[in-house]
């Protein structure tokens, strides 16, 4: 619903022209409500002029384009690349620019409240990600440096100082341009303020460069992906060399750890990196899939002061000990979101696993079981687990080898948790060809009966309307959740996979020739 003010505003700002011109005589309290009214149509030229001439204290995306009381819808979800790159040249021409009839005041600039999702609803349908901006902030810091280094510039845009509060995202491809910016931020009027950090195809020397140059006691979030080769030896050399006070969520690529190589340094190794981690009383969010860590959780989690509220510990093979600890450790009371997928979690340890969401079922907000080999003969059991979770948001469940008929069953109980926003299932086992083998490997994946997954989709969508539970989104992505960071830098990844191989594959015929 929009207030008088918001339709007054869009009004305003519809004919950009006569906005641009007009603003000189706009109070500026409005400036908030002309900046989400703006966003909203696009007006990308009224966008910059109004951050050019921003007369407050503060500039944040988040609350700017979030719920306010003019217009109640959250504008923070749409990356609109028109928009976004309005707002950023904007910024930069705040410093350029010679204002008459206002001392400029801003000093910080916050925009890590935008969010990257998979749909867009702006008109344009061209969105600027986070490595784009990432991008695009780094270029402008450093033109800006060179312009008033080489014109003759009002003197005052030299005492600018503004902090842009960012979560920056480095690969490969941009890794020279963010790391310039970086040097160079003492001198530049914007200063980068890397409160998030991603790093995703990048070679870890260049890593440990560049994580330091953000100033890592500003850092909540720290992402280490893909195609970075960080081991544990690494991570411990990480930890014991930078300090990171406020990090609250800790991401690691695959294979961090593996114990099926471990000796007894390994072994104290992992207890040094889990008392480093219990240094981080910030740390709530840990994510480390796909290592191997067979009978060692205890010893990485139990030195940690503070539980942890999200936990990713799919496939890491984890043994009964693992989550008879897990069950029974003071983390399992304060989980939000769990990952235990690559777990078969049915048969190796049922009670464990019921203990857990047992005592997480008051908080838990989020959890994905794919890949688990829950069955229909399972149904019933994880319907008991499930039950006391009347908290739960989202419930991922790919992968698993149930007919249409368990899912029907399974999804007639899902109705029942009041909180319920998101699921995603597999595709029924019945509709693959019979024998069809389970973890699915990519290539079977998309071998099933189209028609008949259709029909049963449409079934379980009216067991969810005759519930009136049409707040409840069921999809059935096959390929994973998306993933807004993979997919904006998807050709720089296959061109590293696609080179990684080659060289795999010439490594491997040399050695065939000297043999």
């Amino acid at each position: 619903m929009k207030s008088l003010r918001f339709i007054s505003a869009e009004a305003f700002v519809s004919n950009a022209e006569f906005a641009r011109k007009s603003l000189g005589g706009v109070a500026h309290n409005l400036f908030p409500l002309l900046f989400k009214a703006s966003y909203l149509l696009e007006q990308g030229e009224v966008i910059h002029d109004l951050v050019e001439n921003w007369p407050l204290v503060d500039f944040n995306m988040g609350k700017l384009l979030g719920t306010t009381v003019d217009y109640q819808e959250d504008l923070s979800r749409r990356t609109c690349s028109v928009c976004l790159e309005s707002c950023l040249t904007g910024l930069r021409d705040y410093v350029l620019n010679h204002p008459s009839t206002y001392v400029k005041k801003l000093k910080v600039v916050d925009l890590t409240g935008i969010k990257d999702v998979e749909v867009q609803f702006c008109e344009c349908k061209k969105t600027m990600g986070r490595w784009a901006r990432t991008q695009l902030l780094s270029k402008l810091c450093l033109d800006l440096l060179v312009y008033l280094q080489q014109t003759q510039c009002n003197p005052a845009a030299f005492e600018i100082s503004i902090d842009v509060l960012i979560d920056l995202f480095v690969t490969e491809r941009n890794y020279e341009l963010v790391t310039q910016a970086l040097l160079k931020k003492c001198c530049c009027p914007l200063k980068i303020r890397c409160v998030a950090f991603r790093s995703d195809n990048l070679a870890l020397q260049k890593f440990f460069y560049i994580i330091k140059l953000t100033d890592p006691s500003l850092l909540r979030k720290l992402e280490i992906v893909h195609n970075v080769r960080l081991e544990m030896e690494h991570l411990e050399i990480l930890f014991n060399s930078i300090h990171f006070p406020l990090l609250m969520s800790l991401t690691l690529p695959a294979r961090t750890f593996n114990v099926r190589r471990f000796t007894a340094t390994d072994e104290q190794m992992l207890s040094n990196i889990g008392e480093k981690m219990s240094e981080m009383t910030q740390l709530t969010e840990l994510n480390i899939p796909f290592s191997v860590l067979t009978g060692r959780i205890q010893k990485l989690l139990s030195p940690l002061k503070t539980p942890l509220k999200m936990l990713d510990v799919s496939n890491c093979l984890l043994n009964h000990a693992d989550m008879a600890y897990l069950a029974n450790s003071f983390h399992a009371n304060h989980l939000e979101a769990l990952d235990l997928s690559g777990h078969n979690i049915a048969e190796l340890y049922p009670s464990t696993f019921f203990k857990l969401l047992s005592h997480s079922s008051s908080v838990l907000q989020s959890l994905t079981l794919e890949d688990c080999n829950i069955q229909d003969t399972h149904v019933n059991r994880l319907i008991l687990a499930l039950s006391p979770c009347q908290k739960l948001q989202e419930f991922k469940f790919l992968g698993n080898p149930l007919s249409s008929q368990g899912l029907k069953y399974l999804f007639t109980f899902l109705c029942e948790l009041p909180m319920l926003k998101n699921v995603e299932f597999p595709v029924p086992k019945d509709c693959y060809p019979a024998g069809i083998s389970y973890p699915i490997d990519d290539a079977s994946l998309c071998r099933f009966d189209h028609q008949k997954y259709e029909s049963v989709a449409e079934e379980l969508n009216l067991i969810l309307l005759q519930a009136n539970r049409e707040d409840v989104k069921a999809s059935t992505p096959l390929f994973g959740s998306y993933d807004a960071a993979v997919q904006e830098t998807n050709n720089e990844l296959g061109a590293y996979l696609i080179k990684s191989f080659k060289e795999t594959l010439e490594r491997f015929t040399n050695s065939l020739k000297m043999s």
